[in-house]
């Protein structure tokens, strides 16, 4: 027997590489910690409690604050034992969503929907009367019984509280477990509410185990692309234009200068020769 607590989180669908659609219930299935070991020496019956989704100290009592610290860990919401575990477990161990595989059968136990109050057509889906003619009888009780007990048998379907019942659900699929996101999807449907707390244990009249169904996943592939820095062109083209006028404009300072120093040596070689003449 094994089994895990989770939190019903809705419904979806998923499609099969076969092209089969299955409607399938996501659980949210957060690490689990074994809070209790019970054994028969000391409790009169082998079972383990587990507990999942933390709470704050203040709102807790002290045996359950007492309790977590033994385990290593803080306060629970909510508690479940489960008795006949096949494997054997110490206070503060995990149970994580991969204790299921895909293809397992199993049952899921939840709280179904609370509806109130309500009358016999919809808690117990009798008939209404008829509503013309001046049928006096719409949607009443009827008859409650023969004249001779003088009293209404035991078992009477009259009107009263429908739903908020522990309801269990047998022989669902389990078509994914994901560990890394702590989901685990169900085929069909689930009793409760969005959010509200599940069982999910093996189960107890099919202990097959289904192929696995492989599930198409829509997660795209990140491709990066090698970046390649191309050169413009034009911009080569005026770099290269630009260093020509750079050399032109350099070799004209150059001539002009030589100009220039052959000059002040004409000069200088002029007055030179008019001082020795003299």
């Amino acid at each position: 027997m094994k089994g895990i607590l989770g939190r019903k989180s809705g419904m979806t669908q998923v499609f099969t590489k076969d092209g089969k659609l299955i409607p399938v219930t996501v659980i949210e299935v957060e690490p689990n910690i074994v809070m209790q070991v019970k054994t028969k020496d000391t409790d009169g019956y082998e079972a383990i409690q587990l507990g999942v989704f933390e709470k704050k100290e203040s709102h807790a009592t002290k045996s359950e604050v007492a309790r977590a610290k033994k385990a290593s860990t803080t306060p629970k919401r909510f508690l479940k034992e489960i008795r006949g575990v096949d494997a054997t477990y110490n206070i503060g161990d995990k149970l994580e969503a991969d204790i299921f595989a895909v293809g397992d059968v199993v049952d899921v136990t939840g709280t179904s929907k609370g509806k109130g109050f309500e009358g016999t057509i919809k808690r117990h889906n009798q008939h209404r009367g008829p509503m013309t003619h001046g049928s006096h009888y719409h949607r009443a009780v009827g008859s409650l019984g023969t004249m001779l007990p003088k009293r209404v048998l035991k078992g009477k379907n009259l009107p009263g509280h429908m739903g908020h019942e522990t309801v269990t659900i047998q022989n669902l699929e389990i078509i994914e477990v994901n560990a890394n996101e702590n989901y685990i999807l169900v085929s069909g449907n689930v009793p409760g509410a969005k959010n509200s707390l599940v069982l999910i244990k093996s189960a107890v009249k099919n202990s097959r185990v289904s192929d696995a169904k492989e599930v198409i996943s829509y997660e795209e592939e990140t491709v990066v692309d090698e970046v390649v820095e191309e050169t413009p062109v034009e911009s080569t083209e005026t770099t290269e234009a630009a260093t020509e006028v750079k050399e032109e404009a350099t070799t004209e300072e150059v001539t002009e200068e030589k100009a220039e120093e052959t000059e002040t040596v004409a000069e200088s070689t002029e007055e030179s020769t008019t001082e020795v003449n003299e």
